[in-house]
C-alpha cells in the first residue's frame, strides 16, 4: 500500500503510540488529522512533527457525535482518509471482584466504543473511495490472552480483535477496497498506566485500591518499564504491516508463545467429536 500524499487519522495522537505513529506517518510524506481528549496536550504534540501542519481536533472517542464530526472535518479538508487508526485507548489494572460499573463503563467506552465509532464514522466514507484505504484498530497482546487482574482491559482489547476479524472477513467478501489490520503489541513504555488523568469525572471510583490490586498494579509497571521496544518501533512495525496489508501485526514476537499456550489449553479442554466410520 503507498503512502506518500495520502491521509491518516489517528485518535489519542496527544503522545505515546499515537502520536509516534504520527511521527511515522509524517516519515512517509502523510498529510494527518490527530484527535485526543486532550486538546492541551494535543496541541503540544503537533508542535513535535516537523515539516507539517496536522489538522488537530479535540475528540472524545466514546462520543458517537464526536467522532462523526471528525469525519466530516477530515473529508471537508483532504476529501479522503487513507488510513483511518482507531488508537485511543485507557488501562485499568484490577482484579474482577473489584472492578466496578464505572470502571467497565470508562475502559469499554475508550477501548471498545471508540473503534466502533471510527468505524461507524468512517468506513462508508471509506468504502465510497475509488482509492484503496485500511482501517487499523489498536488491540493488545492482550486480546489474545487472559491474565490476572487484566479483565476490564482484556475485554475490550478481545472484543476490538473479534470486531476487526469480522470486519477483515466481510469486507474481503464484498471485495472491498478497504482492508483492516489489528495491531497487537505487547507491553512497552507509554502514557496507558497514567490513563487516570483523563477519566471523567461522573465515571470516576473513589474506592482505594486493595492491597492485591496494588500488587498487581506493580507488577504491570515493572512488565511496562522493562518493555525493550519503544512506542517509536511499535510504530514502525504497524506502518510496516500497513503497507504489507497484513491483518494481525504483533509486535513482539515472542508473545506468540503465550498465546499458543493458550489456545493449546483452549483446544485441549474442546476435543475434537470421536471420527466415525462406515460399518
Amino acid at each position: 500500500m503507498e503512502l506518500r500524499g495520502k491521509v491518516a487519522v489517528i485518535t489519542g495522537a496527544a503522545g505515546g503510540l499515537g502520536l509516534a505513529l504520527a511521527r511515522r506517518c509524517v516519515e512517509r510524506g502523510m498529510r494527518l488529522v490527530l484527535a485526543d481528549v486532550d486538546g492541551a496536550a494535543l496541541a503540544t504534540a503537533a508542535q513535535q512533527l516537523p515539516a507539517t501542519e496536522p489538522v488537530i481536533a479535540e475528540v472524545d472517542v466514546t462520543r458517537g457525535e464526536e467522532v462523526e464530526s471528525l469525519a466530516r472535518l477530515a473529508y471537508q479538508r483532504f476529501g479522503a482518509v487513507h488510513l483511518l487508526f482507531n488508537n485511543a485507548g485507557v488501562g485499568l489494572v484490577k482484579p474482577v471482584a473489584e472492578t466496578t460499573s464505572n470502571d467497565w463503563r470508562w475502559v469499554l467506552g475508550v477501548n471498545l466504543w471508540g473503534v466502533i465509532h471510527g468505524i461507524a464514522a468512517f468506513l462508508p466514507r471509506m468504502q465510497a473511495q475509488a482509492e484503496e484505504s485500511r482501517i487499523v484498530n489498536t488491540a493488545s497482546a492482550a486480546g489474545f490472552l487472559s491474565d490476572p487482574g487484566m479483565a476490564a482491559y482484556s475485554v475490550s482489547k478481545h472484543a476490538v480483535v473479534v470486531l476487526s476479524e469480522t470486519l477483515h472477513q466481510e469486507l474481503a467478501q464484498a471485495s472491498s477496497r478497504v482492508g483492516v489490520t489489528v495491531l497487537c503489541p505487547a507491553f512497552f513504555p507509554t502514557g496507558i498506566g497514567d490513563s487516570e488523568r483523563t477519566r471523567p469525572r461522573e465515571l470516576t471510583d473513589p474506592t482505594p485500591a486493595s492491597a492485591e490490586a496494588q500488587q498487581v498494579q506493580e507488577r504491570l509497571r515493572q512488565a511496562v518499564a522493562a518493555g525493550r521496544l519503544g512506542a517509536d518501533d511499535v510504530a514502525a512495525r504497524a506502518i510496516h504491516g500497513v503497507v504489507a496489508r497484513q491483518l494481525y501485526v504483533f509486535t513482539h514476537p515472542r508473545i506468540r508463545f503465550a498465546i499458543e499456550e493458550r489456545l493449546r489449553r483452549v483446544l485441549e479442554a474442546c476435543p475434537p467429536p470421536p471420527v466415525t466410520r462406515p460399518p
